[in-house]
């Protein structure tokens, strides 16, 4: 019901953005959250648009990571720039239509199935 895409390899201070697009419900009325998990981490939210548009972000993130959604596309995006190779994750699209807490995975019904960012130094 989630597909990322976007994902790939770029050099630290570079930039992506990622894509996901939702299937069989209409996001608009869902909170939209990018997640990441690097090896031998937990699941970490890194931003969260919820169905007002209200967006927030991780600390670690400000300033250089954008979400944003196209209702007619059904479709979030995470635009990154300034990649740091902390950055490195694999990185999920995650929805729920009311999350209790935005940035805790438990709460999120539906996710997609991942795709690998890769920044180096």
């Amino acid at each position: 019901q989630l597909v990322e895409s976007g994902g790939g390899s770029v050099q630290s201070g570079g930039s992506l953005r990622l894509s996901c697009a939702a299937s069989k419900f209409h996001f608009s009325t869902y909170s939209m959250a990018w997640f990441r998990q690097a090896p031998g981490k937990e699941r970490e939210g890194v931003a969260n648009i919820n169905s007002d548009g209200i967006t927030i972000y991780a600390d670690s993130v400000k300033g250089r990571f954008t979400i944003s959604q196209d209702n007619a596309k059904n479709t979030v995006y995470l635009q990154m720039n300034s990649l740091k190779p902390e950055d490195t994750a694999m990185y999920y699209c995650a929805a729920d239509a009311l999350p209790r807490i935005p940035f805790r995975p438990i709460y999120y019904s539906f996710w997609g199935q991942g795709t690998q960012v890769t920044v180096s130094s």
